[in-house]
């Protein structure tokens, strides 16, 4: 019986500690806020996101960017193999349903072939183009 009533006591010990924080009171006798997470602070700009470029490999596109812009580039393909920008020195694979993804930041002026190459071996073929352009 004592035991009984020990566990008892310590149960609404307990419970009267861990009351919900909405119902704690202040010292002045103001119902305290409920705390629903973290403190946040004011969102901040983020910095700007780059230019998404998106190639069709079978329709052999030309886009445009400015030397000195950082852009997503990516190319879509019907079948798996992988995507080159031989003059950038950058290899990507890719899938019908996974293109070949490239973050790239044109640091000089020219034109960049895009290279597809099946996955079976047969030779590469011409996927799109990317013209970089003076800054100016």
């Amino acid at each position: 019986m004592l035991l009984f009533a020990i566990v008892l006591g310590m149960a609404a010990l307990v419970a009267s500690l861990s009351r919900p924080v909405d119902e704690r009171r202040s010292d002045s006798g103001q119902k305290q806020p409920a705390n629903t997470g973290p403190p946040t602070a004011a969102p901040t700009p983020g910095p700007d996101l780059p230019e998404a470029l998106s190639f069709q490999a079978s329709e052999y596109e030309t886009m445009t960017l400015r030397a000195g812009d950082a852009a997503t580039v990516e190319v879509s393909v019907e079948e798996s193999g992988s995507v080159d920008i031989p003059g950038m020195g950058l290899t990507a694979t890719a899938g019908p349903d996974t293109p070949a993804r490239f973050d790239v930041l044109a640091s000089r002026p020219g034109r960049y072939q895009l290279l597809f190459t099946p996955a079976g071996g047969n030779p590469s073929e011409p996927a799109g183009r990317l013209v970089v352009t003076s800054a100016g």
